[in-house]
């Protein structure tokens, strides 16, 4: 039976569809996260969630097909999913320990700053414009504001935690340069799977370095902590990283980075109305010196001389 629309009209349904989950999904997963570490360690929640999602993913993949993961670059798969899931989220979680969820989110929103940067310096060497480099500096303004501000924002962050954070951002921003180039159309649901599966391995390894298993009490986890790891596994991981990717192999890249201005304001007004995380003066300047700075870097291939500049790939880490 046919469709009562055109092709191309549910192609954009289904764009339309994956930007919502990008924008809004990813927005709340730094609620979600903070609510899991409540009582969950940090490293053993990531570990969770990244390997029963991967179960999820090739569960529903050998339904569709006998061989699931068959054309998939593992070596390829296995380093990107260590930069995203494992680094990139990972240090993310760990951090949060001491950084509330929405200054976490400000400050990888910042993440389209450092991917033009090693995208010059490492990957395709193009220069970035001079609205590039403003843009840069701007959003790097807001993030050194939180940075020298963390502790009058949060109360009780040590630069341990800022230094996760730091980590996460550049291991989420090389993940993304290497998965656009590794990822075809059609290997986006079998190289996701693979990569959550490593990225949860590695968040493994990570559990037992940091000694969480010998502190684990699982009676004393809490119903929301399993609550919100149950929420990161199907809508952060299984809908929101499958949207990404599928939208990176479908869509311009600074079309879909577009999530990285809203993304913060979603997790600060989150944060506020659920966890009463304080929104100070300092943290709405920074706020809008980041997203200022950060969309001049997105939109920065839209001025009429430089319309036949090739799109950077940028992400953020959820």
């Amino acid at each position: 039976m046919k469709l009562p629309f055109p092709k191309s009209v549910s192609v954009s349904l289904g764009v339309l569809a994956a930007f919502a989950g990008i924008y809004i999904i990813w927005g709340t997963t730094y609620l979600a996260i903070a609510i899991a570490i409540q009582t969950l360690p940090p490293f053993i929640s990531g570990a969770i969630r990244f390997l029963l999602a991967a179960a999820l993913m090739a569960a529903w993949l050998r339904l569709r097909t006998p061989h699931p993961f068959a054309g998939v670059n593992w070596p390829a798969a296995a380093l990107c999913g260590v930069l995203l899931a494992g680094i990139g989220n990972g240090f993310v979680i760990w951090a949060q320990q001491g950084i509330p969820s929405g200054i976490a989110a400000l400050i990888v929103a910042a993440m389209p700053v450092t991917v033009l940067m090693l995208d010059w310096v490492w990957f395709s060497r193009r220069a970035p414009t001079r609205q590039g480099l403003l843009g840069t500096a701007i959003a790097l303004g807001g993030v050194t504001t939180i940075v020298l501000h963390t502790r009058t924002i949060s109360g009780d962050a040590s630069p341990m935690h800022l230094l996760a954070m730091m980590a996460a951002v550049v291991g989420w921003s090389f993940g993304t340069l290497l998965q656009k180039r590794a990822a075809g159309k059609d290997q986006v649901f079998s190289f996701t799977g693979a990569q959550m599966l490593f990225g949860g391995v590695f968040q493994l390894v990570l559990s037992f370095l940091d000694g969480e298993w010998a502190r684990f009490d699982p009676a004393a986890v809490s119903l929301s902590s399993w609550l919100a790891v149950l929420y990161l596994v199907v809508f952060g991981s299984l809908i929101g990283l499958t949207c990404y990717l599928w939208l990176l192999t479908r869509v311009a890249a600074s079309k879909v980075t577009t999530y990285a201005l809203v993304n913060p304001i979603v997790a600060l007004i989150l944060g506020a109305l659920v966890l009463n995380e304080a929104i100070t003066s300092t943290a709405v300047i920074a706020t809008l010196l980041v997203l200022f700075g950060v969309s001049l870097v997105l939109f920065q291939d839209r001025a009429p001389f430089q319309r036949g500049r090739k799109d950077i790939p940028v992400a953020e880490c959820k």
